[in-house]
């Protein structure tokens, strides 16, 4: 079971077994000589084209794969700025709204106190005017 965590060792298997198998076939034909040397040749010319041919094939695939987990991270790095954007406009309305709120106190403030300081002022014009009157007042002859 533990040789069966990778698929790389299950091709050299195969490899293996296809070149027994090639071997045995032309050691027990009945050809000359020369014709079993030139069919072991071809068969591991085959087996050579073969396996480059699935090494091409297995790039192939793993650059489909880099290509796949390029775009998915691409994705994923869009749909994140996308979020802090929308994360950083809420930010600048919170902002807003509260920069209006305290500029709307801060002047309710200043109409306040204006108002108090003409009350205390008009208090204080009364006070000297009666003041005044009182001590313009003919004194109540006897």
């Amino acid at each position: 079971m533990a040789d069966n965590e990778s698929g790389v060792g299950g091709f050299g298997w195969f490899l293996a077994g296809l070149g027994i198998g090639a071997l045995v076939g032309v050691l027990y034909a009945p050809k000359a000589g020369k014709e079993t040397r030139d069919d072991i040749v071809a068969g591991a010319l085959e087996a050579r084209d073969r396996a480059n041919q699935l090494y091409a094939q297995g790039v192939d695939q793993v650059g489909q794969f880099v290509e796949q987990g390029k775009q998915v991270a691409a994705d994923y790095v869009d749909k994140g700025k996308q979020v802090a954007g929308e994360y950083v406009d809420r930010g600048k309305e919170y902002y807003d709204k509260g920069r209006s709120q305290w500029n709307e106190y801060v002047d309710k403030g200043k109409d306040l106190i204006q108002t108090q300081a003409e009350a205390a002022k008009a208090a204080v014009d009364a006070g000297k005017e009666a003041y005044v009157a009182k001590v313009n007042e003919p004194a109540p002859v006897g």
